[in-house]
This record gives C-alpha cells, sequence and structure tokens, in this order.
C-alpha cells in the first residue's frame, strides 16, 4: 500500500477540486492519505512568488478556469463573497482537530473545503467560523501557540521538501503539483514505465540559458 500525502491551503479552488477528484483518480488502488494544511502564502514568500490573485488578469483568469473546470467535472463550485481572503483560522482549525503531530482527517477536510467553495458565503464571516468550528470540534485550542506553531512548522518543512503549491500530493519521494497533476499521479501508481526512465529524473540537470545584459 502507497502512503500519500496531500498538502493544501482552502484559500485554492485547485486544491478543492483535487480533494474531491481525488478517490476517483485512485479507484482501484490500494494506498492511504494524509492531509496536511499548510500556508499558500508561507510558500510563495519561500520561493518569491507572487500568488494567481495578485495578477490582475491571471486573477480573473483563475476564477474563469476553476468556474469552467467544476462544471466541467461537475462538481459543485461557487467563489466565495470575497477572494483571496486571509485562511489563517481555517487552517488553525484544520490543525486544532487533529491530536499533536497528527493530520486532520478527510472528513474535517470536506467540511472546511466545502464551507469555503460551496454557497458562495464569506468564508471569513465569524457567524460561520463559528458554526464551523462547532462542526468539527477542535481537540486543541485552535489559538494555542502550539497550533500555530504546528501549522508554520508543517508549511516550512513542505517548503524544505521542494513543495511550490497546492495542491501537492507526494509519493515515493515524488511531487504532484495541481488538479492536472492527478493524471500523472495515477499514472504513476498504476505502474506506467515511463516513470522507470531518464524523463523524471533529466529535467533538474537541464541548465538555465545565460541571460544577456543588453
Amino acid at each position: 500500500m502507497k502512503h500519500l500525502r496531500f498538502s493544501f491551503d482552502p484559500i485554492s479552488p485547485y486544491a478543492y477540486l483535487a480533494f474531491e477528484r481525488l478517490p476517483q483518480v485512485l479507484e482501484g488502488l490500494s494506498y492511504s492519505v494524509s492531509h496536511e494544511p499548510i500556508l499558500l502564502a508561507g510558500l510563495l514568500q519561500h520561493w518569491g512568488q507572487k500568488g494567481p490573485a495578485e495578477i490582475a488578469p491571471k486573477r480573473d483568469w483563475t476564477y474563469r478556469q476553476v468556474l469552467w473546470l467544476a462544471h466541467s467535472l461537475q462538481l459543485p463550485l461557487q467563489m466565495p463573497a470575497a477572494h483571496p481572503f486571509n485562511p489563517l483560522a481555517l487552517l488553525r482549525l484544520l490543525v486544532a482537530t487533529a491530536p499533536a503531530g497528527g493530520t486532520p482527517n478527510r472528513w474535517a477536510c470536506e467540511q472546511v473545503l466545502h464551507h469555503v467553495w460551496r454557497g458562495g458565503a464569506d468564508a471569513t464571516d465569524a457567524g460561520r467560523l463559528e458554526a464551523l468550528a462547532q462542526r468539527l470540534a477542535p481537540q486543541r485550542d485552535v489559538a494555542s501557540a502550539e497550533v500555530k506553531d504546528e501549522l508554520k512548522a508543517a508549511t516550512a518543512a513542505a517548503a524544505a521538501r521542494g513543495v511550490f503549491g497546492v495542491p501537492t500530493v507526494e509519493v515515493d519521494d515524488k511531487l504532484f503539483w495541481g488538479l492536472d497533476g492527478l493524471a500523472l499521479l495515477s499514472a504513476y501508481l498504476r505502474g506506467e514505465p515511463w516513470f522507470d526512465g531518464p524523463d523524471w529524473a533529466s529535467v533538474s540537470a537541464i541548465p538555465a540559458a545565460v541571460q544577456r545584459k543588453h
């Protein structure tokens, strides 16, 4: 049995869609999954990147694309009332639903992702957050230093492993990024011979072109 680590931030619509699709993509395989909440903004800062929503034309395209993807996959998705938003409260709530050093179960992750991506409401509304917390019944204090530090550590550890975006699925020290990466993941787990060839590893050795000054 393969063990998969699904790293995500509920701020990402692609993470929501990948979460919903993962069981179907891996149907018939023997596997287990741990769901790891991490802060996308922390990854972007680590790698010196901007998020899609920070570039106006890319923001519009991203929203149009995810709405189309949801439509084509026949998955319900409504944009939240405001996006992007600060996901820290949701991430810390997820961390707090698990014991120290553990990860939240799929049901808890599903509740948080549905909170954001179904219904079109405000993901950070205080009343909705309180109702969500009551439903999830966290084991630990969401506002505790322990929970905050665990989220920071998980994000830093993910970056150290090479995770640069969400969602990312890790298995056998390989990283599969994004909703479209699920097809590649499925092929790998089903024993596609391509992964035994040179292409997977060889790309890391391709040199960057020398930048000439004009």
